[in-house]
């Protein structure tokens, strides 16, 4: 394609109708969400919002799915929006900026100083459809504040959040907000370690060792012993490695696995393993812990250690939620006959536990993988549109 070609109207143009025809789309998605959320659909696959079956089934991130939720939300208050973002004139990205308008303490607030939401859907609307997204933002921000110009003292917690973001090679992305007394004690606590860790030499940038002082904090608090305990265990960074892996003087790339299921080598295992403990798991052809190097019955400390390593988390089919939300479940009741065995068991979030407990249904097949049934006897699998063919 010539450079003339490249700024051709007919290609601009192109991108204009798509952009719109986006629009038109996510406008259509936000409010069937909307219905669904109504119709308490994702109860039918036993999960507890239309935000969690939209990570679960659809593969949405926590961020994207809450975005199509408040918009779908919405735009049932402003109708005038609802309308310009059905034509394609507004985007999915100014109706989340306006949904800060329309949050239930602000429509209180509204309906109590007698203001017409009417006039601020016209408002708004003709702002997102003529001016830049930034002058948008700026107008919901002016009218959130004269709703409450002077405003309670704020409560800190609510001006606090933390996202923590895993990427495929286990790294993490920090995001997150603090109010200025957590963000004073915050930066204390680094600083305290930043000022206790310059060697001599030390070529590492002020965001590097503010990053090694994050990471230093968090092993002194796990290793004093102090932090409140997950399902009756205390907090621990757990590795499987194989044996010959950790014996092997060799680096090892990709050969041992975290418990949140990062991948990490078998050199950086055995330097965790210098100041931890190592348990011997054998595994059986299925990838099922056989022998936890117990001696006795296992105990329900073994057999919980087992079902985490087997099953990752929560195997209710949309659920991710992490093992230290959840409980062991004996498939067959302990009441019916059901022995307190891995093979019996399976990892359940407290939500779930109690789902099947009330008719929904978990098996585990022998490739290892789960299935979930509903009362009534169907299975939930992924919506069809999002299988591969």
């Amino acid at each position: 394609m010539c450079s003339g070609d490249l700024g051709s109207g007919d290609v601009l143009d192109d991108v204009a109708a798509l952009v719109a025809e986006r629009n038109r789309i996510d406008a259509t998605l936000a409010r069937r969400v909307r219905a669904v959320e109504l119709s308490q659909a994702p109860e039918r696959d036993g999960l507890t919002s239309m935000a969690s079956w939209l990570r679960g089934h659809c593969r949405l991130s926590a961020a994207e799915a809450a975005r199509l939720v408040r918009n779908g939300r919405a735009l049932a208050h402003l109708p005038a929006l609802a309308e310009a973002h059905d034509a394609g004139l507004v985007s999915a990205e100014q109706v989340a900026a306006a949904a800060r308008a329309v949050t239930p303490a602000r429509l209180a607030a509204a309906a109590e100083q007698g203001v017409e939401l009417a006039v601020i859907d016209a408002v708004v609307t003709g702002v997102a459809v003529e001016q830049p997204h930034g002058d948008l933002v700026q107008v919901v921000q002016r009218y959130c504040d004269d709703l409450d110009p002077d405003g309670p003292e704020p409560d800190p917690t609510e001006g606090r959040s933390l996202t923590l973001a895993r990427h495929a090679d286990g790294s993490l992305s920090i995001r997150g907000e603090l109010d200025a007394v957590g963000g004073e004690r915050l930066q204390a606590a680094l600083e305290a370690h930043v000022q206790a860790d310059r060697p001599a030499g030390d070529e590492r940038t002020r965001a590097q060792r503010q990053g090694d002082a994050l990471v230093q904090l968090c092993d002194n608090v796990l290793a004093a012993g102090g932090l409140p305990t997950l399902r009756g265990h205390r907090p621990q960074v757990a590795v499987v490695v194989k044996l010959e892996d950790l014996a092997d003087p060799a680096t090892g790339r990709g050969a041992a696995e975290m418990g949140s299921g990062a991948v990490i080598s078998a050199a950086r295992a055995r330097w965790l393993a210098c100041d931890g403990a190592v348990s011997r798991v054998v595994f059986g052809p299925d990838g099922a812990p056989l022998d936890l190097g117990h001696a006795h019955r296992l105990a329900d400390r073994h057999l919980r250690r087992a079902a985490e390593l087997r099953d990752g988390g929560c195997v209710f089919a949309g659920c991710g939620a992490p093992t230290h939300w959840c409980d062991v479940h004996h498939l067959v009741h302990w009441i019916d006959g059901g022995e307190t065995s891995l093979e019996n068991s399976a990892l359940l979030c407290e939500r779930h536990h109690t789902k099947v407990h009330h008719g929904f249904r978990v098996e585990r097949r022998p490739d290892g993988r789960w299935h979930t049934w509903r009362p009534d006897g169907t299975e939930i699998t992924p919506p069809a549109a999002l299988v591969a063919a």
